[in-house]
Parts: structure tokens; C-alpha cells; sequence
């Protein structure tokens, strides 16, 4: 088998890749600052997917044309979710931040099952047969624009963090909490921005995963483990490992369904977290405790 088929494969899996790392960005963003680390990241990006589906199906909008709005659903729940119901939850043992987001999730995949039922949904966009030909490649439309829009937002935010009043506000609060304290900044504003700004990432990864698989119920604690193999491949904590971990397991993934089987993907990725875990236990970009 030629070279070119291995190069289009691996290509795949890092375009699908930097949407995984795009939704992991939205997980290590929270516990960098918040540190609380959310049980129900999979449950909330399956949100979105269903948004991006009813959108499509009722109305004919694209999701791409709908990534900012979704995500800007999420930004606004997660504000709400981090102020009314995280924020008590803060100070107290991290068993109880783990049950109250894992009942979270729970809530959400049981209430996507009533709504929708454990069938997948899917939307058909106009371009989703189409594909690219550049030189030996053959590259998916619906992969490659999906790929670009994930790039174009991490690099926003990473922007907002490095260049806004805002942005080194809450990157202050993740250095120091009691410094941001005492020098006036409202850290609990910022934890809910921060949290809002963690959805929005999984809104807009949603809406850019569902061009390219299906939204289902079923696949949320999935995603949920998928995020957490990223975070921790890429260091806990770290915007760029995030995005790093996201394009090494995207590979994998498309390596091990092409040279295995579909359904073996999920082995490689475990078996690349525990040589990152033997090796380098704190992820490849993430510091030492």
C-alpha cells in the first residue's frame, strides 16, 4: 500500500483532531482557573451537536454559519450554571463537585433521550460528499472547513487571554487567587466568565463535530472520556496541550481505524494516555506539581 493512502489518513486525523482539541480546550480552560474539572463536558457538547441538528432540520442553517451563535448559547448556560449552582460548590470536597457534575450529566443525556430518542441524527450540509485535491491528498471538505473554523477559534482565544483587560484577569485568578483577591478583581464574575467561556468552546466544537459524525445520546460520556484522554495527554491545565493532545489522538484514531478496525480506535488512544501517563505523568506540555 502506497505512502499517499497512510498521508490522507493521517491528514483525516488531524483535521478531526483539532476539533477534539477544540473541545478539550473548553475542559482545561475551567480547571485551569476553576479548578473544578466537569464531569458532564461530553453531555454539554452533545448539546450543542442537537441545536446544530435542529437548526439544520428546521430551518436549513448550516452549522457553520451557527457555530458562534451556539456557542454563545453555551457561554450564556455555563455563566448561568457556574453562578447559580458551581460557585457554592467551590470550596467543598472534590467528591462533591464529581456528584454534582456527574448528575448533571446524567440529567442531560436522560432529557436528550426524551427529547430525541437513542437514534442517531445527522445533517446532510451541501458539501458533505465533497473533497479537495491537493497534489497526493484528497481531503474532506466537511473535515477540512471543520478543521480551519477550530483553528481560527483557539487562536481567538488564546488571544483573549493574552491581549484583554479580561483575559490576564482570569489568568491572574489561575496564578494566584488570593493576589486577585486582594487587589479588588470580582473572582467569582470571573469563574463564571471562565466556565462560560470553557461551553462556549464545547458549543462551537459541537457544532463543528456534527458536520462530520453523528449526534446520538448515547455518545456523550464518550466524549466526556475523550476530553479527559486529550487533557491528559496534553497536560492538565494547558491551553496548547489541549490542542496538541486533541491532534495526536485524532491521529491515532484515524491510524488505528484504518490499520485495525473502526471499533479499535478507542484502545489506542488509552494505550498512547498510558505511555504519556509512564513517561511524562504530567502531560506533554503541562508542568510538573
Amino acid at each position: 500500500m502506497s505512502f499517499d493512502v497512510y498521508l490522507n489518513v493521517a491528514v483525516a486525523g488531524v483535521l478531526t483532531g483539532l476539533v477534539y482539541g477544540l473541545m478539550a480546550l473548553g475542559l482545561s480552560v475551567v480547571f485551569g482557573v476553576v479548578r473544578v474539572v466537569n464531569f458532564a463536558h461530553g453531555e454539554m457538547m452533545t448539546i450543542a451537536m442537537y441545536l446544530a441538528v435542529v437548526l439544520f432540520a428546521q430551518f436549513h442553517l448550516d452549522p457553520l454559519l451557527m457555530l458562534v451563535p451556539i456557542a454563545g448559547v453555551l457561554f450564556v448556560a455555563g455563566y448561568a450554571l457556574q453562578t447559580g449552582l458551581i460557585n457554592p460548590f467551590i470550596t467543598r470536597p472534590e467528591h462533591s463537585q464529581f456528584l454534582l457534575l456527574v448528575a448533571i450529566g446524567l440529567i442531560i443525556v436522560n432529557v436528550l433521550l426524551i427529547l430525541f430518542g437513542p437514534d442517531a441524527r445527522s445533517v446532510q450540509t451541501s458539501y458533505a460528499y465533497d473533497s479537495f485535491e491537493i497534489g497526493p491528498l484528497i481531503v474532506d471538505a466537511s473535515k477540512l472547513y471543520a478543521g480551519a473554523a477550530a483553528i481560527v477559534l483557539t487562536a481567538v482565544l488564546f488571544g483573549f487571554f493574552r491581549f484583554t483587560r479580561t483575559g490576564t484577569a482570569i489568568r491572574a485568578c489561575a496564578d494566584n487567587l488570593a493576589g486577585a483577591a486582594v487587589v479588588g478583581l470580582n473572582v467569582k464574575r470571573l469563574y463564571a466568565l471562565t466556565f462560560g467561556l470553557g461551553l462556549a468552546c464545547v458549543g462551537a466544537a459541537g457544532a463543528l463535530m456534527v458536520t462530520i459524525a453523528d449526534a446520538a445520546p448515547s455518545l456523550a460520556p464518550a466524549y466526556t472520556l475523550l476530553a479527559f484522554t486529550i487533557v491528559i495527554v496534553g497536560g492538565l491545565g494547558s491551553m496548547a496541550g489541549a490542542l496538541i493532545g486533541g491532534v495526536l489522538i485524532g491521529v491515532s484514531e484515524a491510524l488505528a481505524g484504518f490499520l485495525a478496525a473502526p471499533s479499535m480506535k478507542s484502545m489506542f488512544s488509552f494505550a498512547l494516555l498510558i505511555v504519556v501517563l509512564v513517561f511524562r505523568p504530567q502531560g506533554l506540555i503541562g508542568r510538573r506539581a
